[in-house]
């Protein structure tokens, strides 16, 4: 099992470009990537819902994106369905839609 990486870093709202450079690695589903930050409960919906969208990555990398997706996902309150990243797709299966 890949180690959880992500951690709460406070950020809402849009991010600029600025903001997004200044962020941590630990911030993003992708941390090594720096792809799919997960800085509030509409960027977690947005990056399990673009999941698979995610280009360039290992199966491994992905393994650990969505166990930071999950960690994120619960501090937020967002409810998953999906136990694993093959689950995520074109339509994503949570009970959150990606717009709050």
């Amino acid at each position: 099992m890949p180690p959880i990486s992500w951690k709460p870093y406070p950020h809402h709202g849009e991010l600029s470009s600025q903001d997004r450079d200044h962020l941590p690695d630990r911030a993003f589903a992708f941390a090594k990537q720096r792809k799919e930050p997960l800085t509030d409960a509409p960027h977690v919906r947005s990056a399990l819902a673009r999941f698979d969208q995610v280009q360039g990555v290992s199966d491994a990398e992905r393994d650990a994106a969505f166990k930071n997706s999950q960690a994120a996902a619960r501090h937020f309150g967002i409810d998953m369905a999906e136990t694993s990243w093959k689950e995520l797709g074109k339509q994503a299966h949570t009970k959150n839609p990606v717009r709050s």
